[in-house]
């Protein structure tokens, strides 16, 4: 018996986002941004949403400047309301979405390896991380939900601090990104009869985010101290996770939902620190 191979653009099509709109939170920096990048290079029309109009701005014009087509909206996903009246003018003025990637967050404060011990973690704190991290990604799935059709994907950012203990970031950190495990699971559940998928990707340490101190470059120092949490002995770049953000909303993962991914250098598979 003989197989026939896929051809090329067969298999090109499992990656292709063509004919799709996709709406990411928090996609003025770091990962959202690149799977912004990467969706709209994959042939996707891309909503670029953040709480920056300058930043949005400018990763539009990039995506523009390489041939790809992307609108903008400066949206707060912690202002209650707020993604269901952005969705609605999206299906106003680009049209309706097939894809939303919640991936809108923040860290909030220090480790208790620094100023973020648990008898100092203010309350202040606190209600911020709560209110970008879950309730922000509870707003933007259940606007997504409200919108989308058959098909649909919904890809929520996780981490891998939600899938582990981690003292290198804040409490309010671990605890919303544990509680978005859960979350999407049930969303999953839910949703599968209405043919939309609902998966979350968990990033390990990666270069280029703003998830610390809210500076995109990382010191010498912290690299190193990453890196020993790392099978793989390293960070991860922006590039090597837009091919995980992309695999999880295009047809190559068709039959993929209430899926947990993480993208870590095996972080999560270490059980130990040293031998």
């Amino acid at each position: 018996m003989s197989m026939q191979l896929q051809t090329a653009p067969e298999i090109g099509e499992l990656l292709s986002l063509r004919g799709d709109i996709v709406v990411v939170t928090g996609a003025s920096s770091g990962i959202g941004q690149a799977a912004a990048e990467v969706y709209a290079a994959a042939g996707a029309t891309v909503v670029v949403l953040g709480r920056s109009e300058t930043r949005v701005a400018d990763v539009v014009a990039g995506i523009g400047q390489a041939g790809g087509t992307a609108h903008g909206y400066a949206v707060d996903v912690a202002t209650r309301g707020a993604m269901d009246a952005t969705l609605d003018r999206v299906m106003r003025e680009v049209g309706r979405p097939t894809v939303v990637v919640a991936n809108a967050g923040i860290a909030g404060g220090a480790s208790y390896r620094g100023d973020g011990r648990l008898a100092d973690y203010s309350d202040a704190e606190w209600d911020e991380v709560i209110a970008t991290n879950l309730t922000g990604t509870f707003e933007t799935v259940r606007a997504a939900a409200r919108v989308l059709e058959p098909g649909g994907r919904i890809l929520v950012t996780a981490s891998t601090a939600g899938m582990r203990t981690d003292p290198m970031v804040s409490y309010a950190y671990v605890s919303t990104k544990a509680a978005i495990l859960n979350f999407v699971r049930q969303a999953a559940l839910e949703l599968a009869d209405r043919g939309i998928r609902v998966n979350a990707i968990a990033p390990g340490p990666f270069k280029g985010t703003r998830i610390g101190d809210g500076k995109t470059e990382i010191s010498p120092e912290d690299e190193r101290v990453w890196a020993s949490t790392i099978p793989l002995a390293r960070m991860g770049t922006m590039a090597e996770i837009q091919g995980p953000m992309l695999f999880l909303i295009s047809p190559a993962s068709a039959f993929v939902t209430g899926a947990i991914l993480a993208v870590d250098g095996g972080a999560v598979a270490l059980s130990h620190t040293a031998f």
